[in-house]
């Protein structure tokens, strides 16, 4: 017969079944799942960018856009941090949002080349090095929810760019500028975020969307009425956070 201490030994070695998945626990990874489900929507944009279809490497942009807008105000709604507290949706969708919002509009810059090829080479340079800088910034959020500096929303500033086909040198200008603005306290616009002239920002930003849409649908071939419309509605959204930050009681409710 077995020994006491032997039997305890070989007790103490077998591995003790983990604890039940619980349903708040189930539902709290979905929604990190849902969060990792804009990086299959990265790489079909790649896929789609390295065979140059504009068109669907924008629309898996575009859905994965959608899919960052979304699964935020899930999380905090189902608490999935404190019911997951070692999965960092954070970290998670810092990592989807470098891939989808910077290195893969950086690399369809250079890769369309229309800019030329120095001049495109140098603009994906500025895009994936200073954004790769920001995201370490841990205090790029205001208290009004304000982005300090460019939040390298490269995706639709290079869009914008592929709508409205501004030239080589204004092309690469904008990206110099938005590039250096990344390292400079100015505040950004989140459209949804911000309370104050939301009843205004918000709309811009749905209608610069639909512009992006009617793009899409005109497979990258805009009317002059929609490249005026994203060029606009993108100018409104890059200066309203600095106007805003210059004016700080503009559109702030009076007190009671």
């Amino acid at each position: 017969m077995m020994d006491e201490p032997v039997r305890k030994t070989l007790r103490d070695r077998i591995p003790r079944p983990r604890k039940k998945v619980t349903w708040p626990q189930a539902r709290a990874f979905s929604v990190h799942l849902l969060t990792a489900s804009g990086s299959f929507l990265a790489f079909l944009s790649l896929v789609a960018a390295s065979e140059e279809s504009w068109t669907w490497m924008f629309c898996w942009l575009g859905l994965a856009l959608l899919v960052d807008g979304i699964d935020g105000p899930i999380a905090r709604r189902l608490h999935v941090k404190a019911v997951l507290p070692t999965w960092s949706g954070e970290l998670l969708d810092n990592i989807i949002d470098y891939v989808t919002y910077v290195l893969i509009p950086a690399f369809a810059l250079y890769q369309r080349g229309f800019m030329g090829e120095g001049l495109s080479f140098i603009a994906a340079a500025i895009i994936v090095v200073s954004s790769a800088i920001y995201y370490a910034d841990t205090g790029m959020k205001t208290k009004e929810n304000f982005f300090k500096g460019f939040p390298v929303v490269w995706n639709m500033v290079v869009f914008s760019l592929f709508v409205i086909q501004p030239g080589e040198w204004v092309s690469f200008g904008v990206v110099l500028v938005a590039g250096l603005l990344t390292f400079v306290p100015v505040n950004f616009l989140h459209p949804v975020r911000v309370v104050r002239l939301r009843a205004i920002n918000l709309p811009v930003f749905l209608v610069w969307c639909a512009l992006g849409v009617v793009a899409i649908l005109q497979d990258m071939n805009a009317p002059p009425a929609v490249q005026m419309g994203i060029a606009v509605t993108s100018a409104y959204l890059f200066v309203i956070g600095g106007i805003m930050q210059l004016f700080p009681n503009l559109g702030r409710k009076p007190s009671t």
